[in-house]
């Protein structure tokens, strides 16, 4: 379809938990809507494995994509539009860009990510720019609309303004998935006073600032968003989870590359395993397809594979313990995954290490090589002063990753029908701290 001049005869709405309403009188924006690479995201969960802990976090990547949308929508039309410093021009672009900025995302995103060594962004592109209906619907806007707009999603645009709407330390992306995730999570932490903040934000050459005056919504912000990262998204029982999930995974690849015969043939994964994906191949992949899997692989023959299946599908989760300094030392861990091989345990798929960390904020430092786009205010004055020089809140937490460690093991294995021997109880004196 051709687009004369890009508007709808009547504007449409959805309907949304977070923003109310989801607008579009853009026809372009409907059509990539309805493309089968989009509707794709209704069967991508936004967190994963996050289910496990908070029921309610059944979200989708489409929901978010759409809530990314409407902010920039309010961004541009109700903040930008007439300031000197923003190009009407660009209107479409970072629409589009907002739009289908997480379009690459697989099945459980990050855990899926991790074990085949692909990049959700890379994919993004991919799809922007291939046999793709999605292609097909930016080509109608103009030639090079498609390339434009995946070079703002990579990151690699000369329009660096746009790329800071949707992609910084205070972007329309965050933005939603703070308030989204704590709206389906039934948490508060994630809360924020947004439509302050859009008020407050400027276009100023090749970024968003935010005027003086709104700084407390920003410093609010920036806290929610710490408080989510440690109450949220690393709990630790969405992170057993998220272990087991990604054994599976590595147990059927295993499995794939010494010939194992699956009574149900992993179809959908030999691409995967074989480290040939194609674009057709990755979008057929969602998460019900992953689940199919999951329920089927319980009845397999290999051991491990089947157990694996039937915690995740069962939610017969791992347990864990802090993973401190008495098992960092090469002996103490030799030794007890000595002792869980002795007791049948195999520790690369039942002994896990899992980490994380997060900075919850930061800016450039000379020398480092990742570069952070700092939250510049606005002053009164018309200077352009760093958040952490006037904010003595976020100047507390600038620069200062925390992490945290967990050993996440089989707990009722050690402990099935009461009767441990000699091995299983070193082993729980050992998790205990008592060895």
């Amino acid at each position: 379809m051709v687009y004369p001049n890009g508007k709808m005869n009547e504007k449409k709405v959805f309907k949304d938990p977070v923003h109310k309403y989801v607008h579009v009188d853009d026809q372009v924006i409907w059509d990539l809507i309805g493309t089968a690479e989009f509707q794709r995201l209704r069967r991508v969960k936004q967190l994963g494995t996050t289910f496990f802990t908070f029921h309610g976090a059944e979200h989708s990547r489409f929901n978010h994509s759409l809530g990314v949308y409407e902010i920039i929508r309010r961004m541009i039309d109700n903040v930008f539009d007439g300031r000197p410093a923003w190009n009407t021009e660009d209107r479409l672009l970072c629409l589009c860009a907002a739009l289908l900025h997480d379009v690459g995302h697989g099945p459980f995103s990050h855990s899926f990510e991790k074990v085949f060594h692909l990049d959700h962004e890379h994919f993004t592109q991919r799809i922007i720019l291939g046999d793709t209906e999605i292609n097909q619907v930016l080509r109608e806007v103009d030639r090079e609309f498609p390339k434009k707009v995946a070079e703002v999603i990579a990151k690699t645009s000369d329009n660096k303004l746009a790329i800071s709407m949707i992609s910084s330390q205070i972007d329309a992306d965050r933005m939603d998935y703070l308030l989204r995730d704590a709206y389906f999570t039934g948490v508060t932490y994630g809360n924020f006073d947004m439509e302050r903040i859009l008020r407050v934000m400027r276009p100023h050459g090749d970024q968003v600032v935010i005027k003086y005056s709104g700084m407390h919504a920003v410093e609010h912000y920036i806290m929610s968003r710490y408080q989510m990262y440690w109450q949220v998204y690393f709990h630790p029982v969405t992170r057993s989870a998220e272990v087991i999930l990604t054994k599976i995974l590595h147990r059927a690849k295993a499995l794939h590359k010494q010939y194992y015969s699956f009574r149900h043939q992993p179809v959908h994964f030999y691409s995967l395993f074989e480290d040939e994906v194609t674009i057709e191949d990755y979008l057929k992949l969602d998460e019900n397809i992953m689940y199919y899997y999951f329920q089927v692989w319980q009845e397999e023959e290999d051991a491990i594979l089947s157990d694996l299946c039937r915690r995740f599908v069962n939610r017969n989760l791992f347990k864990y313990v802090d993973f401190t300094e008495k098992y960092h030392g090469l002996n103490n861990w030799m030794e007890l995954s000595s002792l869980c091989k002795k007791a049948g345990i195999d520790p690369d798929y039942y002994l896990v290490v899992d980490s994380t960390s997060d900075l919850p904020y930061d800016f450039y430092r000379a020398g480092e090589e990742e570069e952070r786009l700092p939250i510049m205010l606005l002053m009164p004055n018309g200077e352009l002063r760093e958040l952490s020089r006037e904010s003595s809140i976020v100047e507390a937490i600038t620069g200062k990753k925390r992490m945290d460690q967990k050993l996440f093991y089989p707990y009722d294995t050690l402990y099935e029908d009461g009767r441990k021997g000699k091995v299983k109880e070193k082993i729980i004196s050992i998790l205990e701290g008592k060895g």
